[in-house]
């Protein structure tokens, strides 16, 4: 993208706006991304990002009339499902430049703009896909999940779900989290970006933050903390196992459930 009209300037992104709608049509159709794959890590694409940032200041506001629902916005809906072979169970609702890969079931939900859902992921009711959120292939969003979006600044990293996690009941993601390929994370977990994520799996208490790693079972929990001469509790999440490695996905998820009594 040319730096003048990467700088933002109301003016010159208007003189830009087919490159701007050119790559907003290619996130809508899965040929870009906002985050990639890096060997063991994600490559953000800032320019993509940016792009998205300037989509906002060339669109103008419309009208748009869903059956009996009436909308106001400056992004239209996503409509090709049935050509991505995407099930959506009304009133589910994705922005356009978003995208799914086949597969993907859209419970009555959210998914915004510049974020990806990969094959067969089951999207629960009231859950929302926070725009630029990375979310891989057989995950499983349990009703009201929220997946934070993160647009600016445009070189951060993305909520990123990994392949075959499952994300439980009313947990929260956000600030650019990371959870790792099979990862189970119990109801009501909170991931920011400054949560202590406390490892426990080897009897000693391991403090990270930002990341959950592969496999991993998450629960939710408080951290003593003291201050001035009292103390107080703040969230914190647990990892107390791991996910037994099987060919059978299904049935390691189940027995880690059980093993742990993890609720969903």
């Amino acid at each position: 993208m040319d730096a003048a009209v990467a700088g933002g300037k109301p003016e010159v992104a208007r003189e830009g706006d087919h490159i701007i709608k050119e790559v907003i049509k290619l996130l809508d159709r899965g040929e870009l991304r906002v985050c990639t794959r890096s060997g063991d890590g994600w490559q953000v694409n800032a320019w993509v990002k940016t792009a998205i940032l300037l989509y906002f200041r060339v669109m103008d506001m419309q009208r748009v009339d869903c059956g009996p629902f009436v909308y106001y916005d400056k992004i239209p809906l996503k409509r090709n499902y049935d050509e991505l072979k995407v099930r959506v169970v009304p009133p589910a609702t994705a922005r356009y430049g978003s995208f799914m890969e086949p597969g993907v079931v859209l419970m009555p939900s959210y998914v915004n703009i510049g974020a990806y859902v990969g094959r067969n992921t089951m999207v629960d009711t009231w859950a929302t896909v926070g725009s630029c959120a990375q979310v891989g292939s057989n995950v499983h969003l349990s009703g009201g999940v929220g997946l934070g979006g993160v647009l600016e600044p445009a070189s951060a990293k993305p909520v990123i779900i990994g392949d075959g996690a499952f994300i439980g009941s009313r947990c929260i993601v956000v600030e650019g989290v990371e959870v790792g390929d099979e990862a189970v994370l119990a109801a009501n977990v909170t991931l920011t970006a400054s949560t202590p994520i406390i490892d426990i799996r080897d009897g000693e208490m391991k403090e990270t933050r930002g990341k959950i790693p592969p496999r991993a079972v998450v629960v939710p929990g408080t951290k003593e903390k003291a201050i001035g001469g009292g103390k107080i509790f703040t969230s914190c999440a647990y990892i107390i196992g791991n996910r037994k490695a099987s060919t059978d996905l299904k049935t390691s998820l189940t027995d880690a459930l059980r093993e742990f009594a993890v609720s969903v």
